[in-house]
């Protein structure tokens, strides 16, 4: 009988085969994950751009906006607001100016809070034509035109002192008499059930004298930015409707903003400071002629190692004078400004992106 020659794979061949094959596997598996890390990170960066544009052009866009309708009368500047929704709601005060900005401590983050009006028509002052007694529920003008029921007004002083401040009112009429319905010559703020922001304990003891203003401010704005523990970039504004504050979260992963006026400090229309300090008065505020800011973007993926080291920085040139914040030379003789991102403890595991400009106060320059 003939045999047939069984021909197969040897256990050593098998075992050798099974080696190769996972060798092959673990090289294609290290290929694809360091692929998928590196598309993550190129991903993630392409969002940390998005955020970050998108942060600073909210914030350029309503500061090319601010001051609107507030800067009609430039010795305003400076006046303290004050606005209660109703009698038994929180007064809130404000800053009559186009930009205030509150410094974060330790290089945290700023607050940048903006103000502008939003009026169906044009905004001027308009000129009280009789005293006004603090329990008055009208103000008697030389003119109303412009003004509509509903529109929100600041109540200015010709002469501020700390006696007398600002104070917001909304146009309310009772037609039930001539002295409280809007007319050519009368704006009434008459307290109701249904009117709100006509609270007359706002405005000053001694009432407002005549030739003192009116601002019409329409549905009036103001607006603070700044970045949340959960780094997102956030506007704080208080309802016109009712009267609280509210929170609306804008764009994510951003972790800082710092923010600078720009000062006409010898007024030949030149920028020649740049520092955080509030001005105190109608004089200094009218020196502030831009806004320079600063936004951190960080991107949303984790990296297994520290990708980065150190800080971000803001160059800010060598030309114009710095103050209030700590610089460093850097760029070949620039000034840079290190930027804080180390509130979390894995910072170093994140990339970064700065993202600046200088927004003009375009109402401001205007008026001047």
């Amino acid at each position: 009988m003939k045999h047939t020659l069984q021909k197969g794979f040897t256990l050593v061949e098998l075992m050798v085969g099974v080696v190769l094959g996972l060798l092959t596997v673990l090289v294609i598996t290290q290929v694809t994950v360091q692929a998928e890390n590196r598309r993550r990170a190129v991903s993630m960066g392409s969002d940390a751009q998005i955020n970050g544009s998108l942060a600073l052009f909210a914030l350029q866009r309503d500061i090319q906006m601010a001051g609107y309708g507030a800067l009609s009368s430039p010795d305003a500047l400076g006046c303290t607001i004050l606005t209660q929704f109703s009698a038994a709601s929180t007064t809130y005060s404000y800053t009559l100016a186009p930009v205030v900005i509150t410094d974060g401590a330790s290089g945290a983050p700023d607050t940048v809070q903006v103000m502008l009006a939003r009026t169906r028509g044009s905004s001027v002052p308009i000129k009280i034509a009789e005293n006004h007694p603090q329990s008055s529920n009208n103000f008697v003008v030389t003119s109303s035109l412009g003004v509509s029921a509903g529109d929100l007004m600041i109540a200015v002083p010709k002469t501020q002192s700390a006696a007398t401040n600002c104070a917001v009112f909304s146009v309310q009429a009772d037609t039930s008499s001539a002295s409280t319905t809007l007319s050519a010559t009368r704006i009434p703020h008459v307290s109701t059930s249904t009117s709100k922001w006509n609270v007359n304990a706002i405005f000053p003891a001694a009432g407002y004298a005549k030739d003192d203003y009116l601002l019409n401010m329409g549905s009036m704005v103001v607006r603070a930015y700044t970045v949340s523990a959960t780094n997102e970039l956030v506007a704080m504004e208080v309802s016109t409707s009712t009267g609280a504050q509210e929170t609306r979260p804008f764009y994510p992963q951003i972790v800082n903003l710092q923010a600078m006026y720009g000062k006409d400090t010898s007024g030949d229309g030149v920028i020649d400071l740049y520092d955080n300090t509030t001005p105190t008065t109608a004089a200094d505020w009218q020196k502030v002629q831009n806004i320079r800011l600063a936004v951190v973007a960080r991107s949303a993926h984790y990296e297994k190692d520290a990708v980065t080291t150190s800080a971000p920085l803001w160059d800010v040139g060598a030309s114009v004078s710095v103050s209030g914040t700590t610089t460093a030379t850097c760029n070949s003789g620039s000034k840079c400004i290190t930027l804080k991102v180390n509130q979390d403890t894995d910072w170093q595991h994140y990339r970064y992106k700065v993202y600046e400009t200088i927004v003009p106060l375009r109402n401001v320059l205007w008026n001047s």
